[in-house]
């Protein structure tokens, strides 16, 4: 009866750890996207004003450092989340690869797999 006692508390503990960790993922993934989308609009702009040669020029070496203290944490937290998953985009180039499959292997893993192991513990007991 003790085991009853003490593992249903912790699935509980892993379905909100679960929760917690897929949210901050996917909010990661999606200030990524809105910033992607955003340099994509200003880039396609100034190529269409003409003003892209030299505006390119100055931008492409310096990165946004003008982040928010949220972003930065939550894209700091994601970056140690996602980080076992890194060896499978080792050789791309493309930030939206990288980001995408780090973003479905960690829901994958952290979403599926803790909320299985959860209801594991549920019905265990």
């Amino acid at each position: 009866m003790a085991a009853t006692s003490v593992l249903v508390p912790f699935a509980a503990l892993i379905r909100v750890a679960s929760r917690i960790i897929c949210l901050i993922v996917v909010a990661s993934f999606v200030i990524f996207a809105v910033n992607q989308t955003s340099r994509a609009s200003t880039h396609q702009q100034e190529e269409l004003s003409g003003a892209a040669a030299t505006a390119h020029a100055s931008t492409a070496a310096v990165p946004v450092s003008h982040e928010g203290t949220v972003h930065r944490v939550i894209d700091e937290a994601a970056t140690k989340l996602t980080s076992p998953f890194s060896g499978i985009t080792a050789g791309s180039t493309s930030q939206w690869a990288i980001r995408g499959v780090g973003t479905v292997m960690a829901l994958l893993m952290y979403g599926v797999g803790l909320g299985y192991l959860a209801r594991v513990l549920r019905f265990r007991v």
